[in-house]
């Protein structure tokens, strides 16, 4: 099995296979096409040709090992995804073809992520069938997104190795690699308050949210009470974004700075903001993530990077770490974000209006 039978049954040329399956970066005319090598490549169990010679041979003792990995998306479905998380695993596919490994299955159910949703269903049976859906062709896992403790401890019952990636911590449950919420969101309030902010709003997740206590610690540490009637609850969409600002735009108590909790709500409400450009004031935007749409907005939205790619990275080493039982104790590997300084937030002093538009 080769680059071409890929190619042929995604409709797409073999080079193209080649940029997609080694390339997280490499961006797609289609998101589709990407979808669709994806597909035929785990539906191929493709893997380099050295790797499957070993395979052909029955070798897994010496030289290349090749393991069957699964990926689970927690925080997605296939028809509304989380592009951080969709750009996580980007990184992840690459670096399990670039050891050599074939990955056998990509699920995408946001019900782990929801602990109450959990808790409605008959999670074992869910996981049991997760489970045999891989025909014991399993060496590991790799959990993307938030995972309820109940689902995670049964996916470690299952699946033996797992590996969690997470915006936060999974209280030590499996082997990790997160940033810490809480430090991400000082990042982002700290630098709105060195612009001479102090009138500062939060739109994202509430409830549990480490990036939430981030904001209202680091507020308080700065000697700013917290405004409740600055703290806008959202779904982590575009829509959502777009419609907050939007009621945000008819009151006349509104903030001079925004922390939005992730890219795609900030995204959503610079294109609110484009639509009242003639109103008199500016509002400095601020989210966290990074993903790929923040440096295509104008202005560019400033937010606070996470290294996605280092994440997926690590991910699979550790993984692979794991498999082959060179650790046994559990690891956490934390990594920093950082700040990316664009254009969509100004000084205090300077929030008059400027022209927003994507």
């Amino acid at each position: 099995m080769s680059i071409k039978e890929i190619a042929k049954r995604a409709g797409v040329s073999p080079a193209t296979v080649s940029r997609v399956l080694n390339h997280p970066e490499y961006r797609c005319s289609d998101s589709a096409k990407r979808e669709r090598i994806w597909k035929a490549a785990m539906e191929l169990n493709y893997v380099p040709n050295d790797a499957a010679r070993q395979l052909r041979q029955g070798n897994r003792g010496t030289g290349v090992q090749t393991y069957y990995i699964h990926v689970l998306m927690t925080r997605a479905e296939r028809n509304h995804t989380d592009p951080f998380y969709t750009e996580v695993l980007r990184v992840v596919e690459s670096e399990i073809h670039r050891n050599a490994c074939i990955l056998s299955n990509v699920w995408y159910m946001s019900l782990f992520s929801d602990e109450r949703q959990c808790q409605r269903i008959n999670l074992e049976k869910t996981v049991s069938d997760l489970w045999k859906e891989t025909e014991q062709k399993c060496d590991g896992l790799i959990v993307i997104g938030k995972c309820s403790k109940t689902a995670l401890e049964l996916l470690k019952k299952y699946f033996k190795n797992v590996v969690s990636i997470n915006r936060n911590r999974t209280q030590r449950q499996v082997d990790e690699v997160t940033c810490d919420g809480e430090k991400i969101a000082a990042l982002a309030v700290h630098y709105l308050v060195e612009l001479g902010h102090t009138e500062i709003g939060y739109v994202g997740p509430c409830h549990g949210e480490s990036r939430y206590k981030g904001f209202c610690d680091t507020l308080l540490h700065h000697g700013i009470e917290p405004n409740i009637g600055f703290v806008w609850e959202s779904r982590q969409t575009e829509e959502a974004g777009f419609e907050i600002m939007s009621k945000i735009l008819q009151t006349t108590d509104v903030p001079t700075g925004i922390y939005c909790a992730h890219d795609i709500i900030a995204i959503g409400m610079l294109k609110a903001l484009k639509k009242t450009k003639n109103r008199f004031f500016s509002i400095s935007v601020i989210s966290s993530d990074d993903i790929e749409q923040a440096q295509f907005t104008s202005p560019m939205l400033t937010t606070i990077a996470l290294p996605k790619n280092d994440m997926g990275r690590f991910a699979v080493y550790l993984l692979l770490d794991r498999i082959a039982g060179r650790h046994e104790a559990i690891a956490t590997l934390e990594l920093e974000g950082f700040l990316k300084i664009r254009e969509s937030c100004v000084p205090a002093e300077d929030s008059q209006w400027c022209d927003y538009y994507i």
